[in-house]
């Protein structure tokens, strides 16, 4: 992983720094994979905002997402994609790049 040595503002990924979307992917990628309900109490949010914020990280390619049902209840289970996983450690280089050089 390749990260600048000075790195600003504008090289940080957007897509993940929205406070709901970090909190969500903080949440899933130590979990390892994490349905619908976990993920809302994790991040403190309503449904329709959880969800919103979810679908950009899908289209993104950073969430994988199965859907099925569980005791007759539909389930949906978020995993970090490849993609995603590459994103989420490059997202915190970036952070520690920043940290680091204050």
């Amino acid at each position: 992983m390749n990260t600048p040595s000075y790195l600003s503002a504008d090289d940080i990924d957007d897509l993940i720094h929205g406070r709901v979307r970090l909190a969500a992917m903080a949440y899933i990628a130590g979990a390892g994979e994490a349905d619908f309900t976990s993920i809302k109490k994790a991040v403190d949010t309503s449904d329709g905002n959880l969800s919103v914020h979810l679908r950009k990280l899908e289209e993104a390619g950073y969430l994988n997402v199965t859907k099925g049902f569980n005791a007759r209840k539909p389930q949906t289970i978020y995993a970090l994609s490849d993609e995603g996983r590459q994103a989420w450690a490059q997202y915190l280089e970036q952070m520690r790049t920043l940290i680091m050089n204050n």
